[in-house]
């Protein structure tokens, strides 16, 4: 009972620790609050009409950088659907089995049925030891959360969760908001930063407040500016942080751009297809977050029919690979809608016929 009482105290101290950079973020925000609200607004601009204006437009964007800031903390991760965890006679086939080829034909032939066409760095399965299933492409386990999260972008201590496929579009409009919430801060202050600091005013407890409210704000600005634009390069190219570090590896190699379906439709697949929406930290991003259209699969006229590095050429001997045409569970994505719709009857015609098919792909098996 011993070693079993000394985990539960270790985690409980863990999920303490792991809330004080969220509780600092917290207390930064409520004071930067006071310090404008009151002692800014309410006691150093004379200018009524300009007091307005400048509480007005503080609050709209104060109230949108909270509500994407809590969202994108109390906003679950999702992580794969059932499909893709073994069931309990594969369990047992798989531990019985102490080769590791031999393994890895158990879990392609269960790989077959599902939407998955990313490998590891030698070309296996990716399978999660400790979940137990097959990983979803763009899918990772994390060491904080201690499960697999469905297009994990990274594990951010500043919000105490997972960024991953449920909460990114939160996460970026939190990036967004608090960007312009600093900027306004810091244009709206400056004014009366020069006057304090060349003594136009005389000493106040304001004068500490103003002084230090410019400094937080203006530096804070630079790290979140920096950050922000890096995400949206990452948006418009249809990455996450980890794929940016280490490239996607598919059944015919490595290709960093193996998701990108052009700027225009990245987007959409984080921020959804109604612009209406775009601006609140509501969930609107497409698919189901276990499968995703890929340039290799799906023709685009801002991307090539095939990846460069692909070459069938190159092959051995050649197999045709029929590629799912739906997600596991019917994904609401309509992110191909501009594109030819494709049927399993016009596959079939194109066969007949000859033809090249874009959900198809000459391939070896791994």
């Amino acid at each position: 009972m011993a070693p079993s009482g000394s985990r539960n105290v270790k985690r409980s101290c863990k999920r303490v620790f792991y809330w004080i950079p969220v509780l600092f973020i917290a207390l930064i925000v409520a004071w930067s609050y006071y310090a404008y609200v009151v002692q800014l607004c309410l006691v150093s601009v004379e200018d009524t009409w300009e007091k307005v204006v400048y509480l007005m437009v503080y609050h709209v964007i104060f109230i949108m950088f909270i509500w994407a800031y809590w969202q994108t903390i109390f906003t679950k991760p999702m992580n794969p659907l059932r499909e893709f965890c073994l069931s309990y006679s594969d369990k047992e086939l798989l531990e019985r089995e102490d080769r590791g080829e031999s393994q890895q034909e158990i879990l392609r032939r269960i790989a077959k049925e599902l939407p998955i066409y990313t490998r590891t760095n030698s070309g296996a399965i990716r399978f999660c030891d400790r979940c137990q299933l097959l990983k979803p492409d763009r899918c990772h386990h994390c060491s904080v959360c201690d499960e697999c999260i469905l297009k994990m972008d990274h594990h951010c201590p500043w919000v105490n969760n997972c960024v991953g496929f449920s909460n990114y579009k939160s996460f970026m409009l939190f990036l967004a908001y608090s960007l312009l919430y600093c900027l306004f801060i810091t244009a709206t202050d400056l004014q009366y930063f020069i006057k304090f600091w060349m003594n136009g005013f005389p000493d106040t407890q304001a004068k500490f407040h103003i002084l230090f409210l410019f400094f937080s704000a203006s530096m804070f600005s630079v790290s979140l500016a920096s950050l922000f634009i890096y995400h949206c390069w990452l948006v418009f190219k249809n990455r996450s942080t980890l794929e940016a570090v280490r490239a996607p590896v598919f059944r015919h190699g490595t290709d960093k751009n193996g998701f990108s379906l052009g700027s225009s439709k990245n987007f959409r697949q984080v921020f959804g297809d109604e612009a209406k929406y775009w601006p609140f930290p509501i969930f609107s991003s497409l698919g189901d977050g276990c499968s995703f259209p890929t340039c290799l699969v799906n023709i685009d006229p801002e991307q090539p029919s095939s990846p460069t590095s692909y070459n069938p050429a190159q092959k051995g001997t050649a197999e045709v690979h029929h590629f799912p045409f739906k997600s596991v569970r019917e994904s609401q994505s309509r992110l191909l809608s501009s594109t030819a719709s494709w049927t399993e009857s016009d596959i079939a015609a194109d066969d007949k016929n000859g033809t090249n098919n874009p959900l198809m792909t000459t391939e070896n098996e791994p």
